[in-house]
């Protein structure tokens, strides 16, 4: 059965789990692992921003890329990592950025 699963730092992944969400607190070093086995058994993927950032270069736009199932960088707690800025995307997408 597919579930939303939360993977990212454990003080957030607490708060996840009391909402009944499965979670993933890996390492940096088994987080491409980790993910891979996510992709498989996950109807929504909510990835922390701090884990994120220590994602290898375009993982996370391959991974967003894809179309089943949805990838989202989240908020952590710690707060310590900044949120991919969307619009800045988009229009970079769209080819409305100079």
């Amino acid at each position: 059965m597919l579930h939303p699963v939360y993977v990212g730092d454990e003080a957030s992944a607490a708060g996840y789990r009391l909402a009944g969400i499965r979670v993933y607190t890996p390492a940096r070093a088994a987080l491409p692992e980790t993910l891979r086995s996510a992709v498989g058994d996950a109807s929504l993927i909510m990835l922390g921003a701090g884990l994120a950032r220590a994602l290898p270069a375009g993982e996370l736009q391959r991974l967003q890329a894809g179309l089943s199932p949805p990838v989202v960088v989240v908020p952590d707690l710690a707060g310590e990592a900044e949120l991919p800025d969307l619009a800045t995307h988009l229009r970079r997408e769209l080819g409305m950025l100079e």
